[in-house]
């Protein structure tokens, strides 16, 4: 297994560049912690390949292109990587995803020493997860033209939110199956629905709180079926005065998402009462998910510049010290669940045939 002095350094790229991942990787089990580590550091890699702004749409493609040849090759391509990240690296404002990029070779130096069958495992994770994006940069417009296209219709959400997080759901769910002995009375089949259908979850709660950052780069993930469904328009959906009128739309998805919550609720309680940890690295995002989903069902307006939806730190330790102490109390997580799910709930709208679809 990789050395001490390696997981430091990991750790100290993790902490940077993702505060709430950094501290779910430590409740982990062992036996799993670095396996995932690497994995969502490479997925944050081919994030900010995908998200350099800086850099035209054709050249993040190619080095989207460039980043998954070195999972289909049997080494790393040395100099088509210095490449990369010499392209990348250079434009990042974020000195913590610069740092990751600069040191990507650590990562690929600890994934070459996990065994065959996870390296399998990671490499299916990554094809899959940059494809997506690669579908997503070519389908939207540029920023720069100042255009803006929606997705048409549901199953295209779910197809991008599959691509983008309901893989990594899969990808956890045999990871932990192949390393931890007391999951093997899992169904595999069900259990890797489940675990998709929680990583949708998330990324729904992602784009439902970054609605106006993801319009200035053209995109909308609110389906147009669901708009024209409520009576909007996507002209309108930019212009301040009637973004108020969006709230049935965001409602709805919202109460898409509490759906994939549900499911991920039901993969959590599913984990043996005495993988703890396993228990509360699984909880700790859906109820902190229920928090800020939460915020926005309270919007007046859901696609407001600026709007802080971001959970205070103090609230999420809070979150996670509570949770610690009933994680073996299936009766117990259940309530305290059920009563963030209602704080959600009431403050949605009530549901209509147009607004509320799904």
């Amino acid at each position: 297994m990789p050395g001490k002095s390696i997981h430091r350094e990991l750790n100290s790229i993790l902490k940077g560049v993702s505060r709430s991942f950094y501290l779910t990787l430590r409740v982990l089990p062992a036996s799993v912690r670095s396996q995932l580590g690497v994995a969502y550091l490479f997925c944050r890699c081919a994030d900010t390949i995908a998200d350099t702004s800086l850099l035209p749409v054709e050249e993040r493609l190619e080095h989207l292109k460039i980043f998954r040849r070195q999972f289909e090759v049997d080494e790393p391509e040395v100099e088509a990587l210095a490449g990369m990240i010499s392209r990348v690296g250079a434009p990042q404002e974020i000195s913590a995803e610069r740092q990751l990029l600069l040191r990507i070779g650590e990562c690929f130096a600890l994934y070459e020493q996990f065994r065959s069958s996870d390296r399998k495992l990671i490499r299916t994770l990554v094809t899959t997860l940059t494809r997506g994006m690669e579908t997503d940069l070519s389908r939207f417009p540029s920023a720069e033209s100042g255009e803006v296209e929606a997705l048409n219709d549901d199953a295209e959400l779910d197809l991008y939110c599959y691509h983008v997080a309901g893989c990594v759901g899969e990808f956890w769910t045999e990871l932990v199956m192949a390393h931890i002995p007391s999951l093997s009375c899992w169904q595999g089949d069900s259990m890797r629905q489940l675990g998709a259908r929680f990583g949708k979850g998330l990324q729904l709660t992602n784009i439902l709180r970054d609605i106006d950052g993801d319009l200035s780069r053209g995109r909308c993930y609110l389906p147009m079926e669901r708009l024209e469904a409520a009576g909007r328009s996507l002209d309108s959906l930019l212009v301040a005065e009637s973004r108020a009128s969006f709230r049935p739309v965001m409602h709805g998805l919202i109460r898409e998402t509490l759906g994939h919550y549900r499911a991920g609720w039901k993969y959590t309680i599913s984990i043996p009462r005495r993988q703890a940890r396993l228990r509360l690295a699984c909880a700790w995002p859906l109820l902190i998910g229920l928090r800020t989903l939460a915020l926005l069902a309270a919007l007046e307006d859901p696609c407001a510049a600026g709007v802080v939806t971001r959970i205070p730190r103090i609230e999420v330790y809070w979150i996670m010290g509570r949770t610690a102490d009933m994680v073996y109390f299936n009766s117990w997580l259940e309530r305290y669940y059920s009563k963030m799910e209602r704080r959600v709930l009431e403050r949605l709208l009530p549901e209509t045939g147009g607004g509320e679809g799904g």
